[in-house]
């Protein structure tokens, strides 16, 4: 009989570990929060799975993101119930690793989800949207949008946290890449001259952290006309900030993520574009994973070519450009969580 524990950062020591003797095994969940609705259809789709196989899984989640501490903690729980496997979003990609590698040391299988630990092969495995590319199709699609005029563009970046995760990192360099920017070092943000960028500010992937970066930015220059932001409440803030000065209808906002708000957003004008990825996907896949792995010590391969196991993404818009391929609002919204 399968045992689902779901367990807030508030109540992260309070929690019970259950009979892990499962036939299927036994597997943590650990997100950066647990109300970003990416992460809610992470759990789901990792709970969704462990019904199936017959698993035992335990999920925690940081108060906020970038909330290293607690995962640390549940890192820690999970090693002490002696679980087969960890799923984890790390809020901090490079503070985790030591907590990360006593897990291994233990015995146990952890697979990434979404975003790569600094170093990668850190984790047994990442299951993830390739975010490079993710970031690479919505600098593409702006720069195509703006035509010409993308010369003399004014962007800012709106990214998740000052500690630069390795997803925000790999979605930052990928849009300027397809924007036409030169980067300098893709292993991190901010050291760019290009005289088109106003600024970089942080989100923390929520709402009104995009506003209060988007407020901040325009002080610095009013006359921005793109905006880059690591994931869609981002955006949902960035585009309240510009409304509240009469912008909204002459900034091109886009973004990552593809869950049903934001694809609705794409409908209703807040965001010009943005990169699906598939979070139920990645943690179920992640689950069947660590199912083998507790079977018979099998562990998992990365998709031919790259690093990691690639769970797909696609450009949403209903403004397609040519040269960028793209779907639909209407395809979106038939692939979108949330």
């Amino acid at each position: 009989m399968k045992k689902l524990i779901s367990v807030s950062a508030f109540a992260l020591l309070a929690s019970t570990a259950g009979a892990y003797a499962q036939e299927g095994g036994s597997a943590c969940l650990i997100t950066k929060t647990d109300t970003n609705p990416f992460f809610v259809k992470m759990r789901e789709g990792a709970a969704a799975k462990a019904e199936e196989l017959g698993m035992t899984l335990n999920s925690y989640a940081g108060k906020v993101d970038g909330d290293n501490e607690t995962q640390v903690a549940a890192v820690e729980t999970c090693i002490a119930n002696g679980v087969d496997g960890i799923l984890i979003t790390a809020s901090s990609t490079s503070a985790i690793v030591p907590s990360i590698q006593q897990a291994r040391d233990a015995g146990i299988l952890v697979i990434a989800l979404d975003t790569p630990l600094d170093p990668i092969d850190a984790a047994d495995m990442t299951f993830a949207t390739d975010n490079y590319l993710a970031g690479e199709l919505i600098g593409q699609w702006a720069a195509a949008k703006l035509g010409d005029a993308a010369a003399d563009a004014r962007v800012a970046f709106l990214d998740l946290d000052v500690s630069q995760p390795t997803v925000g990192v790999l979605r930052d360099q990928g849009f300027m890449k397809g924007f036409g920017i030169d980067t300098k070092d893709e292993n991190k943000w901010g050291d760019e001259d290009d005289s088109r960028i106003v600024g970089h500010d942080v989100t923390q992937g929520n709402e009104e952290g995009g506003r209060k970066a988007m407020e901040n930015l325009l002080a610095t220059d009013p006359m921005i006309n793109v905006v880059y932001t690591i994931n869609e409440p981002a955006a949902a803030g960035a585009y309240e900030a510009l409304k509240a000065i009469g912008r909204e209808s002459d900034v091109l906002i886009v973004s990552v993520d593809g869950g049903c708000p934001g694809v609705k957003n794409i409908a209703e004008g807040v965001i010009g574009a943005t990169s699906q990825q598939y979070p139920l996907l990645m943690a179920s896949k992640g689950m069947e994973a660590i199912a083998a792995y507790a079977k018979d010590g099998t562990k998992p391969e990365a998709t031919e070519g790259k690093n990691f196991f690639d769970t797909g993404v696609a450009l949403v818009t209903d403004q397609p450009v040519e040269g960028v391929e793209s779907i639909s609002v209407e395809e979106g919204t038939d692939l979108c969580w949330g």
